[in-house]
């Protein structure tokens, strides 16, 4: 999953991402509300964190100009702890939930992964597919109870798979939601990732569907 953090504070902004690479997400960042701004209106993220008090562009304009332009994308703001107004004008502007600063980072990462859980229709921290069990939370990996044991890379697919099981998702997609824009993007390693996830999941997990991109099948259907 890809995540963008606007944060003006460069510590603040540093922490942050470290958290959520180290979480296993692919993340961007913006220090300032203009760019972070472009950022959103022209990648495909699957969360933003947001500041309120940023420079060139505050962060309730941003919000609401991503809403009107209809950028769906679920919103963390992040307000400072006296301003109970900041967190009225973020959700009127659009957020879909707030954490107020100072913060735990662990609360961001939690509140992340309900964000992402009810963006894609999941309501536990934990993904079922079969066997295949996926706790967003721990970041581990289970076949019929038996850990396996996955790259950074690996777990990103299998994760983004898992919360959009059933659907057929191209190789463009993938390689839009799992790197940041640093990476080399060759759509050519996801299909080097697709076929060692299939070595430790089966050969069955993931299918290919010619000329469209993967299914990971639902638990009903599989």
């Amino acid at each position: 999953m890809r995540l963008l953090v606007v944060e003006d504070d460069p510590d603040l902004n540093r922490q942050i991402v470290a958290a959520l690479e180290e979480a296993g997400y692919a993340v961007d960042r913006a220090f300032d509300g203009e760019e972070g701004h472009f950022l959103g209106d022209t990648e495909p993220y699957d969360a933003i964190v947001l500041d309120i008090g940023l420079p060139k562009m505050d962060g309730i304009s941003v919000l609401e100009q991503w809403r009107r332009d209809g950028r769906t994308t679920p919103v963390l703001i992040l307000t400072a702890r006296d301003r109970w107004s900041d967190k009225v004008q973020g959700f009127d502007a659009g957020a879909d939930d707030y954490v107020a600063k100072p913060f735990h980072m662990e609360e961001v990462l939690a509140r992340l992964r309900a964000l992402l859980r009810r963006a894609t229709g999941h309501a536990s921290s934990e993904l079922l597919c079969g066997p295949i069990r996926l706790d967003t939370r721990a970041g581990r990996v289970t076949i019929d109870g038996h850990a396996i044991k996955l790259t950074s890379h690996e777990y990103r697919l299998l994760a983004y798979l898992m919360h959009h099981q059933g659907r057929v998702v191209s190789r463009t997609e993938l390689v839009e939601h799992l790197y940041d824009q640093d990476f080399d993007r060759d759509s050519n390693t996801i299909e080097v990732f697709v076929g060692r996830l299939r070595k430790k999941l089966g050969s069955d997990a993931i299918q290919t569907v010619r000329g469209l991109g993967y299914l990971l099948l639902a638990p009903e259907t599989a």
